[in-house]
């Protein structure tokens, strides 16, 4: 099988479980560290997928990395090759096949509920799950791409979630993991200082539950995963 391409683009925002879940099935993947300067390959038939995780960046902003990566997902999906992205990830897949990324009504950060949306989509991806608690932190959020399907949302930001064919973007952070949690609050205490409120979470609100909301939603990460796989172009 062809690797699976991650594309990671900053330095505290690696696979996370995503890893550890290929890891433990033998899937072979590939690091692309665009924080770390490597370039963005052009042909998608080197991978089986392409993966895009967080950042603190936006989508709209002017860096180097952001014309190719949009290009190299419109041929991936154009060659059916499967993207997969979280959060920055999520919205770079949106913009890159149509949608509009701009600022959420409010800071989501720390564990909230999502609602499984009532579709023939979501059920193929989630299943008899209706409701999980999964951890957020973005300040932006997508629209749903030309064909795009939502399959979930939250109280503080509609489109949590949505699928294009075999390609699934997500606003929410299912990759969380105890050593991505702490570097981003070591990163983001003036954030979270400064945007106080019921859709933020502080330090100790986000570790008091951490272990148990991390388990169960590392079940529904892989209940997704599982699905993304049977996708991947082999």
């Amino acid at each position: 099988m062809k690797p699976i391409a991650i594309f990671r683009h900053s330095p505290t925002e690696g696979p996370g479980y995503f890893a550890d879940y290929l890891h433990a099935r033998n899937v072979p993947w590939q690091l692309i560290a665009l924080d770390a300067g490597e370039p963005v390959p052009t042909d998608p038939d080197r991978f089986s997928g392409l993966v895009f995780m967080g950042g603190p960046m936006s989508v709209n902003d002017d860096l180097p990395w952001i014309p190719p990566v949009l290009e190299l997902i419109r041929r991936g999906v154009a060659a059916d090759v499967p993207a997969l992205g979280h959060c920055l990830g999520g919205q770079l897949i949106s913009k890159a096949l149509g949608g509009v990324v701009g600022a959420n009504p409010v800071k989501e950060i720390g564990w909230g509920e999502i609602t499984v949306e009532d579709n023939p989509v979501a059920r193929e991806w989630f299943g008899d799950i209706d409701r999980f608690k999964s951890f957020h932190w973005h300040g932006e959020t997508f629209t749903l791409p030309p064909g795009g399907v939502r399959i979930m949302g939250s109280q503080w930001c509609a489109n949590q979630g949505y699928v294009v064919g075999k390609s699934l973007g997500m606003q929410c952070h299912v990759e969380i993991t105890e050593k991505l949690m702490d570097a981003w609050i070591a990163d983001g205490t003036a954030e979270l200082q400064a945007h106080p409120g019921p859709s933020v979470q502080t330090p100790e609100q986000m570790r008091a539950t951490r272990d148990r909301d991390m388990d169960e939603l590392h079940r529904v990460a892989e209940r997704l995963y599982d699905h993304w796989l049977a996708g991947l172009k082999r």
